[in-house]
């Protein structure tokens, strides 16, 4: 039987933080519509974004859920399939990051606001 090799770990660089406000570009979920991040893994890459990417997940009987049963549950998606939202600009624009008084700063690209 053939053993899969993993992935190599990506470099940990991830354009967006837990609580932004982003917008999803790519996949079923599309929409132009802003939505928050509820979770990064920098490791691999992938964000959780509310209400993208639902799932019926299969709980088991537990004392937190005595029932069990089907929920639906957001799975995570690429962090390349998302922008963060700029209300300046009113949609999603891609980031630079620019040194403003000793700290780094994500700064939208057409409009230049300031994300941090």
């Amino acid at each position: 039987m053939a053993v899969r090799a993993k992935k190599p770990p990506t470099s940990g660089k991830v354009h967006v933080k837990k609580g932004d406000k982003v917008v999803v570009i790519a996949g079923a979920d599309k929409s132009d519509e802003p939505r928050e991040v509820l979770r990064v893994d920098r490791e691999k890459g992938r964000v959780v974004v509310a209400g993208v990417n639902m799932r019926w997940k299969h709980e088991r009987r537990s004392q937190q859920n005595p029932e069990g049963g089907r929920i639906q549950k957001e799975f995570p998606i690429s962090s390349s399939n998302v922008l963060l939202y700029s209300e300046k600009a009113g949609k999603g624009v891609r980031t630079r990051t620019e040194v403003v008084d000793g700290k780094r700063v994500r700064v939208g690209i057409p409009c230049g606001t300031k994300f941090d």
